[in-house]
């Protein structure tokens, strides 16, 4: 009898599993409230530089001034304002004039500032902190500093987390992202914020691993895929309930406030969870890993499985993981033997493209000319049908065909948008509509199949390793837009090529629909083998035969 035997003795999906799943799941509803945020709270308003009046004094002039603008303001090539600079001198002229070639007029850069039209988004960072023109890149940046927090959260609470374990780092990220989100809220200047939102990143990462790890490793294999997808459609209406706060709440700072302080009712109840039983048993902690099963027979009204379970049980059932004990592991096993070096090598392929095109489409909302609210919402809607596909697929067909077709349909999808025209918004919001779907699908199997390929000694340096490749992507993706100002149809390339080419590796992923989760890394060679060699898979399975008679079901 191995963890999973262990598990079921107990119950392994009774009121204490459903519990936990449920409680956990709630700061999942606000997790995209944050990495998504800045859609809403550094969106650019319409804008133009701060004219003077004719008696030479300066002042916030109403955009529908159209005669104070048209001789204070060059226009662009669409008949707009120019947003970034003004004419020296005002040029009556051309109240009067058809056509006029501003170009051989003295302009300047906006020394006073700007207007906005606040009919969309009346405050925001942008506004407060003047993030136009030539400061319009510290926009980008604020969103990359936050991406490299999440990056370094990933890699350091990964690591603690497969030390000091899930429960104790859940709680603490959980307070440090209450404490850190509420206050940015509270910012004086832009560099307090970008620093608030960097350690805001970090928790954001802590808390997402650790709530993961949570639910797979107390719960049976069967359950996983739903599991997954339950946690994935949490995330996906907290994408819908962002837009509502930000229609609702269309200051900035309140909006901050509004998404971070449920986290503090998280911290509080998060003390009741119990840690990973099997974390404890390969932590050298099987007094604790007792203690902890016999609370979940006891809330799954098995007292008789709890009065049974004692320390020397737990030995004699998971001698083989005991056994593999060492007194720590690092980032090195990932790649040590051959399978979970490839494994690793294909997971990074997989992570950094699925969220490097995720993020290039998502954090670029106002450029499909549609209302922003709007299109956040049918935005975080397609997830349920694509999420709903995904967890039949993975459940009937396989993990690596689920993961490999999302991947491959999303940069078909995007790469299509390059001969899509631009006067034809409908179909190009279309088309990453259902790009978004695909690699929100992909999101949703490749944090099941990353916690289940991985050994429960790595599975969190796993995931941290998967998250910082992830991170990775998602501050590259606004780099790359940047290139559209060469080549407008570059961006999309490149976002489109990358999950192609990762889901062609996913194929070289091992299998793992309907498999025990693996312990130890020998657990995951000996299986690799097998695949490879079955009439070595036979003996295997002959000899455990013989050594346990008296089992008669398969490991869930």
């Amino acid at each position: 009898m191995g963890f999973a035997e262990l598990l079921e003795h107990v119950g392994s999906m009774g009121r204490f599993q459903i519990i936990h799943v449920v409680l956990l799941s709630l700061p999942i509803f606000m997790m995209a409230s944050h990495m998504i945020l800045q859609n809403f709270t550094a969106g650019t308003p319409g804008h133009h530089c701060l004219v003077h009046h004719p008696n030479g004094t300066s002042g916030n002039q109403s955009l529908e001034a159209e005669d104070l603008l048209k001789v204070s303001i060059p226009v662009d090539e669409k008949g707009q304002p120019e947003q970034c600079r003004r004419f020296i001198h005002h040029q009556g002229q051309l109240l009067n004039a058809t056509i006029a070639n501003w170009t051989e007029m003295d302009t300047e850069t906006c020394k006073d500032g700007w207007v906005y039209d606040k009919t969309v988004f009346p405050s925001t960072i942008v506004t407060e902190w003047d993030l136009v023109c030539s400061a319009r890149t510290l926009k980008q940046m604020a969103q990359s500093l936050y991406m490299a927090g999440v990056l370094v959260g990933g890699i350091v609470y990964g690591g603690l987390s497969d030390r000091f374990g899930r429960r104790l780092i859940l709680i603490w990220s959980c307070l440090q992202l209450a404490v850190t989100g509420t206050a940015s809220a509270f910012s004086p200047t832009f560099s307090a914020y970008c620093t608030l939102r960097f350690l805001t990143g970090m928790a954001y990462s802590g808390t997402v691993l650790n709530i993961f790890s949570l639910c797979v490793e107390w719960t049976p294999t069967r359950t996983r895929p739903l599991l997954s997808t339950y946690n994935g459609l949490a995330y996906t209406i907290g994408q819908m309930i962002l837009a509502g706060l930000a229609y609702l709440i269309p200051e900035w700072r309140w909006l901050q406030l509004t998404v971070s302080l449920p986290y503090f009712l998280f911290f509080i109840y998060s003390w009741w969870f119990s840690e990973s039983a099997r974390w404890l048993v390969l932590a050298g902690k099987p007094e604790q890993a007792v203690k902890e099963l016999k609370r979940a027979a006891r809330m799954n009204g098995k007292p008789e499985a709890s009065d049974k379970l004692n320390v020397e049980l737990l030995r004699s059932n998971m001698k083989e993981e005991m056994a593999s004990l060492k007194s720590s592991y690092t980032f090195v096993d990932l790649v040590r033997t051959p399978t979970m070096r490839r494994i690793s090598c294909c997971l990074c392929f997989v992570w950094f493209s699925t969220s490097f095109a995720y993020y290039g489409l998502v954090m670029d909302l106002q450029h499909f000319g549609i209302n922003i609210y709007l299109i956040q919402l049918v935005f975080g809607a397609v997830d349920f049908p694509a999420k709903f596909i995904s967890v039949l697929t993975i459940s009937y067909i396989g993990r690596r065909f689920t993961q490999a077709a999302t991947l491959v349909l999303a940069g078909l999808t995007i790469l299509a948008n390059i001969f899509v025209p631009q006067d034809m918004p409908t179909t190009r919001a279309s088309l990453a509509v259902f790009g978004k779907g695909c690699l929100a699908a992909a999101f949703n199997c490749i944090y099941l199949y990353t916690g289940e390929l991985y050994p429960t000694v790595l599975r969190q340096t796993g995931m941290g390793l998967g998250n910082t490749l992830s991170r990775l992507g998602g501050i590259s993706a606004p780099l790359v837009k940047i290139s559209g100002e060469y080549l407008p149809y570059l961006p999309h390339l490149i976002y489109g090529t990358a999950p192609v080419v990762s889901g062609i590796a996913a194929i070289f992923l091992p299998e793992t629909r309907n498999a025990s989760l693996p312990e130890t890394i020998e657990q995951v060679e000996n299986r690799s083998q097998g695949q490879k060699d079955p009439k070595q898979q036979q003996q295997m399975e002959a000899l455990l035969n013989a050594t346990k008679p008296e089992t008669t079901k398969d490991a869930v």
